[in-house]
């Protein structure tokens, strides 16, 4: 009679064990959910490289504007997803490990991370969307200020405002008659008309002459508008494509971390 229940247990625990490792090899299995997270990983390695990269290319082509916006959107977004960038490369090494070595704190950690950069990349999206809405409102409404207030006494605004003239072949906010109207015109400090980075061909001195022939006649804010919101979309664009790409790491790191935890209790 023993052996007869003997036996029947241990065909029960065969049956059992068959069917965990059934189990252990469908879509859910540690294995699969391994592979699959470092498959996301190098995925999101790349993705990582991609906002480094789009974040330093919005800073240096922008650079020399930087000064002449009236308030810090355009930068916070830019380093927003310089941040995003190297959190992601840095939390990518996290994941894999986890999934390697099949580290359960390592994978919650991870899921967590995901969960702040996803965040973080939402936000850098909808404030690069936001303020690609207003940014024809704020040109307008102070670039001419800045220029005329500013050029000359202060080295920052005037660096902006030279390079801004020079490489859209601008002159002044709306035109450049706006220059008569600026305190450096006004000071008696120069004898130019216009700043001479005005000039078709600058050299020191050249804007003492605002004949059409010699100066750009048209003005720097629809180019600027027009430069501002190409960046911004394409900001805006890729940190809210990108950041549901986080919901599916999220998802597999959870599920195998439960994984990893049911395993070790069965063991």
């Amino acid at each position: 009679m023993e052996d007869h229940t003997a036996e029947r247990d241990d065909m029960a625990g065969t049956a059992v064990s068959v069917k965990n490792r059934r189990k252990e090899t469908g879509c859910c299995s540690v294995t699969f959910l391994r592979s699959v997270l470092v498959v996301f990983n190098v995925i999101f390695w790349l993705t990582g490289l991609t906002f480094l990269g789009l974040g330093i290319w919005a800073l240096a082509s922008r650079h020399d504007y930087i000064g002449l916006l009236g308030n810090n959107t355009y930068s916070t977004t830019t380093f927003l997803f310089l941040s995003v960038g190297v959190l992601i490369i840095l939390v990518g090494f996290m994941g894999c490990l986890g999934a390697l070595r099949q580290i359960r704190c390592c994978l919650v950690s991870f899921a967590f991370l995901l969960l702040i950069i996803f965040i973080l990349e939402a936000v850098s999206g909808v404030l690069a969307y936001l303020y690609e809405n207003t940014i024809r409102e704020e040109l307008t409404r102070n670039l001419n200020k800045t220029l005329t207030e500013n050029y000359y006494y202060n080295p920052g605004i005037t660096k902006s405002a030279d390079s801004m003239q020079e490489d859209f072949q601008c002159c002044g906010a709306q035109d450049y008659t706006d220059w008569q109207y600026s305190r450096w015109l006004g000071s008696e400090k120069t004898n130019n008309k216009v700043p001479d980075s005005c000039c078709i061909s600058p050299s020191k001195g050249c804007g003492e002459n605002s004949h059409p022939s010699n100066i750009y006649r048209k003005g720097c804010w629809q180019q600027l508008e027009q430069f501002l919101r190409s960046h911004l979309i394409v900001i805006g664009g890729v940190g809210l494509g990108f950041c549901c790409l986080q919901v599916f790491g999220i998802v597999f790191a959870c599920c195998l971390a439960r994984k990893i935890k049911v395993s070790k209790e069965f063991i």
